[in-house]
């Protein structure tokens, strides 16, 4: 199952297809008693996007045969055993993904012209992403970092690697005698290399950084690169060749800090917009304003949801289930905020305050 979606990635998703487009969204569960239910969820929200292809008359049946086995293919594919807060699963001839959101979805099939993107791009943005470079004299590896978890990330660049050409520098490196290790040429040229890469991936994938390492790889990765001046450092050795769990072990109390200085940034730039007549609050209003690409900043609390019809002028409350009803308003919300170029921030539950749930700061 997918997690990372990178905007190489998003934009593939996004790409039109010749209809059908397949999208299946349904919620799932992390833990017991409720995640008892999710296979049989899963597999009659399956059954009801096959229904809904054999029943268009516009699905010819050599393609009805193709997208039904590119369901069989995701559905083989789901680990319910890892299963987070909602899944996705996308469906064309000649391919299938399955993605994993840390983020509550409505259950739904579409079939279109394009997959529905809009669910993945919002729990990508409320995951907030981030990087960790962790440096040692003979490895360099990147994680990818979001939610509650970080994985590796293996790209044409990284892992870096390399064989430590003084025979004992590995020895010295173990009991911390690094200083010849990181006076050597071909170190520096090494961590040169890893800045540069990490340079490339940033430019592609702008997110906060965390660089971990031994003080000498620190140092020495300051001294030789540029990426790590606006990054957050943490001594601590071991990680380059370390777990996912060990990284965000590590990371964690770094991360947690960070979230909840931005909370309060977030709360101190919505109060000067009061006051400069730039505010806006609740789904209706900010719908309108997003739509017409007004919204600077957007704050969501985290598990603000809300479901919604088009009443003509307003968005007006609807019930879950409502044949009209739009039950991801928030989420198309973010993804419209985010498409006009906007800054998307989730807020701890309870932040905004008489906002209820979601507000922004207006360009104008």
């Amino acid at each position: 199952m997918e997690h990372a979606l990178s905007p190489a990635t998003l934009s593939e998703l996004r790409r039109p297809r010749p209809y059908p487009a397949v999208s299946v969204l349904t919620p799932t569960h992390r833990r017991e008693p409720d995640n008892a239910q999710d296979p049989v969820r899963l597999r009659n929200v399956v059954a009801e996007a096959k229904k809904q292809i054999e029943s268009d008359p516009a699905v010819t049946r050599q393609r009805r045969a193709e997208l039904v086995q590119q369901l069989d293919l995701a559905l083989a594919e789901v680990d319910l055993a890892h299963a987070e807060d909602g899944l996705a699963i996308f469906a064309a001839p000649g391919e299938h993904q399955v993605w994993s959101l840390a983020r509550r979805v409505p259950e739904r099939v579409v079939l279109s012209d394009t997959f529905l993107t809009r669910n993945l791009v919002a729990a990508q943005s409320s995951e907030r992403p981030f990087w960790v470079l962790s440096v040692s004299a003979d490895r360099v590896t990147l994680w990818n970092g979001g939610g509650d978890r970080v994985t590796e990330e293996r790209t044409d660049s990284f892992p870096l690697a390399r064989s430590l050409e003084d025979p004992d520098a590995e020895r010295q490196e173990r009991v911390g005698d690094l200083a010849s290790t990181f006076r050597a040429e071909r170190t520096r040229n090494f961590l040169r290399e890893a800045d540069t890469a990490m340079s490339a991936v940033l430019r592609e994938q702008s997110r906060p950084l965390y660089v971990t390492g031994d003080t000498a790889a620190l140092s020495l990765l300051d001294e030789v690169g540029t990426v790590t001046k606006d990054a957050w450092h943490l001594q601590h050795g071991g990680l380059a060749h370390g777990t996912p769990e060990a990284v965000w072990q590590a990371v964690r109390p770094l991360v947690g800090a960070e979230e909840r200085r931005n909370a309060d940034v977030v709360t101190r730039e919505l109060e000067s917009a009061r006051g400069r007549k730039e505010f806006a609050a609740g789904v209706d209003e900010l719908w309108q304003n997003a739509s017409q690409g007004r919204v600077r900043l957007l704050a969501v609390e985290e598990n603000y949801r809300e479901t919604v019809r088009d009443g003509g002028e307003h968005l007006v409350p609807a019930d879950s289930g409502d044949l009209d009803a739009r039950e991801d308003i928030v989420d198309e919300i973010v993804e419209q905020c985010l498409e006009t170029g906007a800054e998307v921030r989730f807020v701890p539950d309870g932040s905004l305050g008489d906002a209820k749930g979601i507000a922004g700061v207006l360009r104008y």
